[in-house]
């Protein structure tokens, strides 16, 4: 299936970058949800895309702010600015706004986190607060050495309100999450992957973009395989992490069943017989 990369940026909110990457197929389409969209976050939001150039030529970058359905997702990413919350714009907010801005990003960052297709998170800036809740969202995070992350709620006397209390100890385990939110700690690229909280650690390199490449390198592995088996493989494996073994044995059994009366299934078991890179249609 012909597909590029593409992207869709979240908050500008500093000069940092977080790239999330997941499994999309480009082109226009309908737009985002609405809890994507909304007035708060929506006028930040951008999609940017690489459209195959006249004469078979080199891919040309192109924007829009539409993608394709959510059926049709294959490849994307999500490129942010983000540093986190914008302080500046919280200090002018009084006590009755503060809830529902908060429930407005944590609304946004819950719809990447059940995103039906891989994501994967490159963070070669500052993740910080709201910026490492959205990473936490995505399947996999990789960083660069230089990179600076943490929940620093709690230096403004606050708790991470995205999804960070949460989603932190289910990555790194309950005791060290505390530690961190406790503490307000900051750590590095290095020390992210100490502590297991990024999959892969890179030197930056000249362009500042070394994670977001290793995250390109990821999602173009992920891209040839059967678009069905990764939704359903996502699903089985995050509903089965929350309930006990037996219970995530049938969660797997049930996946499974999914993916037996697909063509993709019938394709891939083709194209295996006749040495030949499969052709899936999500089907």
């Amino acid at each position: 299936m012909a597909a590029a990369p593409g992207a869709l940026g979240a908050w500008q909110a500093g000069r940092a970058r977080l790239v999330a990457a997941c499994c999309a197929r480009l082109g226009p389409g309908s737009r985002l949800p609405d809890s994507l969209m909304g007035r708060q976050v929506g006028p930040a939001m951008w999609a940017r895309g690489w459209a195959p150039a006249a004469g078979g030529a080199a891919p040309r970058r192109g924007y829009s702010s539409e993608v394709k359905t959510e059926d049709e997702l294959r490849v994307r990413y999500l490129e942010e600015e983000n540093r986190g919350a914008d302080l500046k714009e919280r200090v002018k907010m009084n006590s009755s706004e503060v809830g529902p801005f908060v429930s407005k990003i944590r609304a946004v960052i819950n719809e990447i986190a059940n995103l039906p297709v891989p994501t994967i998170a490159a963070i070669d800036g500052l993740a910080l607060g709201g910026g490492l809740e959205l990473a936490l969202a995505c399947d996999i995070r990789v960083a660069a050495s230089s990179a600076k992350m943490g929940l620093v709620e709690t230096k403004l006397a606050i708790i991470p309100g995205g999804g960070g209390t949460q989603r932190l100890p289910r990555a790194i385990g309950m005791s060290l999450a505390k530690e961190l939110i406790f503490s307000a700690r900051v750590l590095d690229g290095q020390e992210a992957k100490a502590v297991g909280l990024v999959s892969h650690v890179l030197e930056q390199n000249q362009e500042g973009d070394a994670a977001y490449r290793k995250a390109l390198d990821l999602a173009r592995e992920f891209l040839p395989q059967g678009p069905v088996a990764m939704r359903v493989a996502k699903l089985a494996i995050n509903q089965g992490m929350e309930v006990d073994l037996v219970t995530g044995l049938a969660i797997e059994e049930a996946c499974y069943a999914q993916t037996i009366p697909t063509k993709d299934r019938l394709e891939g078991l083709l194209a295996f017989k006749e040495k030949r890179p499969p052709r899936y249609k999500g089907e």
